[in-house]
């Protein structure tokens, strides 16, 4: 898919408004500058960024509501899916905490958001203290049975966990189950035709 096509699909089916389009190209255009130095994705990936990265985030826009509350990405890395959510929220008191033990990716997502005044809260270790939020995101953090942990243990209060996974995510989800069950269903992923999106409601 090119640029122009994952561009069309942020503005008319995700509803990505242009300031937020320009703005991801800001973050994109450093993102790629950082990563000369820092391998913060993949270099075999930098040609398709915008699939790879950009649409695969941003797809999760339509299972959150950002008219209230707050949500927590744990892993952020260069800002997947977290920092493109924060592009997208245009509402002062909806708060998105970037959770990422880097300091070199800490430093790096704090340089973007305060570039793009974006409404972020950059913390350390997800395992450091607890989580009060109302979505938990994950891209690329754990394995499924350690972000299961995260949402039954650190999270403080009734959440929705939204996990982007590859092919495996049915035998993921049996394994990480096996013990106790969730209610969750399985979202169709706009970037590619195998990946699944895990979307579980917790009831603390």
């Amino acid at each position: 898919m090119q640029d122009p096509q994952v561009i069309n699909i942020l503005q008319n089916e995700l509803k990505y408004c242009a300031r937020s389009i320009s703005d991801i190209k800001i973050f994109i255009k450093e993102l790629l500058k950082a990563n000369k130095n820092h391998n913060f994705i993949s270099k075999s990936t930098e040609n398709v960024i915008w699939h790879r990265h950009v649409l695969d985030s941003a797809q999760l826009v339509k299972f959150i509501d950002f008219s209230k509350g707050s949500l927590s990405d744990l892993g952020s890395g260069a800002g997947f899916p977290g920092l493109i959510l924060a592009l997208f929220n245009k509402n002062k008191d909806f708060h998105v905490k970037l959770y990422e033990k880097s300091p070199v990716k800490r430093a790096f997502l704090k340089e973007i958001s305060d570039r793009l005044s974006l409404k972020t809260e950059i913390l350390g270790n997800v395992y450091e203290g607890s989580i009060d939020t109302d979505y938990i995101v994950s891209r690329a953090f754990k394995k499924l049975e350690a972000i299961i942990q995260v949402s039954r243990e650190i999270a403080q209060k009734s959440h929705k966990l939204i996990i982007l996974k590859g092919q495996n995510a049915q035998k993921d989800l049996k394994k990480a189950f096996k013990k106790e069950k969730y209610d969750y269903k399985l979202e169709k992923s706009l970037t590619d035709k195998d990946s699944k999106i895990i979307i579980v409601d917790f009831k603390k």
